[in-house]
């Protein structure tokens, strides 16, 4: 016995799993599950993000902020708000959905709107530096910072796992080759 079978881990990394080891229903239901998962954990931190961005217009120097403030503070309010709804959709979906026949149409939807919800808290959680830092730093360390947040996230969650994606279909095999980025 291998320690990935002991683990449940898959070695070749790339979440599937031997045909004969689960079924077509078993993987949809294992991948709905997980994605679910997933997203409840980053609806927390999106909600976490938005209820203190509804409570700062009404702190005491949010007054003093400026034109550029006040929309970074709308831009990074209304993406938080539809950060959350996507997060938030895929759970309210499958209970409402539930034992019907329409898991793995779920789960590509859940899918995309996890993708939608982590470009809407990359915005917002740029907004939010940016207008912070602008407060306390001024103008150009804000734009600086908020730029290192999107460049990170954009990296972090959108490119390197695309670059991985294209260069696993490129290389025709089903294991995923160890970074090198």
């Amino acid at each position: 016995m291998t320690l990935g079978e002991v683990t449940g881990h898959d070695p070749t990394g790339d979440g599937a799993r031997q045909e004969s080891d689960e079924t077509h229903k078993e993987r949809v239901d294992r991948e709905l599950g997980e994605l679910l998962q997933g997203l409840r954990v980053a609806a927390t931190g999106v909600q976490v993000l938005f209820a203190f961005l509804l409570t700062l217009p009404f702190s005491a120097g949010f007054g003093k902020v400026d034109e550029a403030g006040r929309w970074l503070f709308y831009v990074a309010m209304l993406s938080a708000a539809i950060a959350s709804v996507c997060f938030i959709a895929p759970a309210t979906q499958h209970r409402i959905l539930f034992r019907s026949t329409l898991k793995e149409m779920m789960l590509h939807r859940a899918n995309r709107l996890g993708v939608v919800g982590g470009i809407a808290l990359a915005l917002s959680m740029t907004c939010s530096t940016g207008l912070v830092v602008e407060a306390f730093l001024g103008v150009l360390p804000a734009a600086l910072l908020a730029g290192g947040v999107a460049g990170l996230s954009a990296w972090l969650w959108f490119v390197q796992p695309l670059v991985s994606l294209a260069r696993r279909r490129g290389s025709g095999t089903s294991a995923v080759r160890p970074e090198t980025s």
